[in-house]
């Protein structure tokens, strides 16, 4: 037995001087909150969705800009038509080129050309409603990116009231410790007295061992809700963090949280989505509808590089109308109204479900403040027969087994009232998030 409580007592001290090595931060949620709001990889992940979004918006612009490509091609032939072909261009025909034995095999020619090309849309209907759908994305990533923002508030709001409950255990469980030792000093003194069996006494000490335990576990309680919160802020530090405030009820109107607002980010977002997939749609219909694009080119040709002594230019407009592809185009409509209407269903679907978190959201708050009356309640008793029995054992009136049973259950008490505390300011926290407008 003495063995065994030997080496608790050094795994519990070596965890300590761990623990003691590492550095502790105090920090107030305003300071997780700013360092989330910089440095957050989620946060910075949503904001390089949007700017996706944002560059196949941008894509777009090409339903309205010309598009503008620049030449400069090479060549030597000895074929009679590119030969006769490229001395027209260059502007250096003469009689004697009409010669049926030089048109016929004619010597080597080069020929260098460069040319300006220009393409500008005129009227492409489909091209119109694809720019459309594209806006309706980016702005849906816009909200999406405002979700996650809230989220992650949220999100810290949880983890912050982690940490400090865990803080509150840690505090609880080294009372308690010192308790337990306190009455095994007790317990020590009566043994020698002869007034305790040592088979109380080895109860005590087992106490002390399973507090001490608990103690342990408490401070890696403590480590896991700092490094949560170490994530959440993309810190690599390895610091062991602290809650500059202690955790307190908070209060809170229910009747506040009636109903999920149609103006709640992600909701908006899932709407423009269903728009864009409409929008898509409408464009894929506008494929049987014939485009107009001008178009235009300046060149300038010569047997030297980089020159250009012979110049022409080129302008025109073309009407295209595919008039049947297959039955492609029918498929592509087919499928993209599919898609249209699933997002309708989708945000029905979304907008039912989120009603129903906020509904499990209020009962489980209503159970939380019920719970929370009742455990303040069960602590205080348990603190005040804890009280009363530790009196009578100081003057040999009371067991040692009832002692340790009042010691453990206001530890328990105390556990379970904290546990509610959090309990009450989670679903508080988790209400606002489902009813936040924007």
């Amino acid at each position: 037995m003495k063995n065994n409580l030997n080496i608790l007592t050094f795994c519990f001290l070596s965890f300590v001087s761990i623990l003691n090595a590492q550095e502790i931060i105090q920090i107030s949620k305003a300071d997780v909150l700013d360092r989330v709001s910089k440095d957050n990889q989620t946060l910075k992940i949503s904001k390089e969705d949007f700017n996706q979004a944002r560059a196949d918006y941008r894509q777009t612009n090409a339903i309205f800009l010309p598009n503008i490509a620049v030449s400069h091609t090479g060549i030597s032939t000895t074929n009679p038509l590119m030969a006769f072909g490229s001395k027209l261009n260059q502007e250096i025909l003469t009689a004697n080129d009409f010669n049926p034995a030089l048109l016929n095999n004619p010597d080597q020619t080069q020929n260098f050309a460069t040319k300006i090309e220009v393409k500008q849309p005129l009227i492409n209907m489909d091209g119109f409603y694809q720019r459309k759908a594209a806006k309706n994305k980016m702005e849906a990533m816009t909200l999406q990116t405002e979700r996650t923002n809230d989220y992650l508030v949220f999100e810290v709001d949880k983890a912050y009231m982690q940490l400090q409950l865990a803080y509150k255990a840690l505090d609880v469980i080294e009372k308690a410790l010192k308790a337990a030792e306190s009455n095994k000093a007790l317990a020590d003194n009566s043994f020698k007295q002869g007034y305790l069996q040592k088979a109380d006494v080895l109860a005590v000490e087992v106490r002390v061992t399973e507090v001490k335990n608990q103690l342990q576990m408490a401070k890696s309680n403590v480590e896991n809700a700092s490094n949560y919160i170490s994530f959440l802020m993309n810190d690599t530090s390895n610091a062991i963090l602290k809650p500059s405030d202690s955790l307190t009820v908070n209060n809170f109107d229910l009747a506040v949280a009636s109903q999920v607002s149609p103006e709640r980010s992600d909701i908006k977002a899932m709407q423009l989505a269903s728009n864009a997939y409409e929008t898509m749609h409408k464009a894929d219909k506008m494929t049987f509808l014939p485009t107009l694009n001008a178009f235009g080119s300046y060149e300038l040709y010569d047997d030297k590089v980089f020159q250009g002594d012979a110049n022409g230019y080129l302008v025109g407009a073309q009407l295209n109308w595919t008039i049947l592809d297959g039955t492609k185009r029918f498929g592509k409509s087919q499928k993209s109204k599919a898609e249209f209407e699933k997002s309708k269903l989708q945000y029905e679907q979304y907008v039912s479900q989120s009603q129903l978190e906020l509904n499990k959201a209020k009962r489980m708050f209503i159970d939380a403040e019920n719970k929370l009356k009742l455990s303040k309640l069960a602590m205080e008793q348990s603190h005040e027969s804890l009280r009363i029995r530790t009196n009578r054992f100081k003057e040999g009136l009371e067991r040692t087994s009832d002692l340790l049973i009042a010691e453990t259950q206001f530890a328990q008490k105390q556990l379970e009232y904290y546990q509610t505390i959090f309990e009450y300011n989670y679903a508080q926290a988790y209400l606002q998030f489902l009813t936040k407008d924007k």
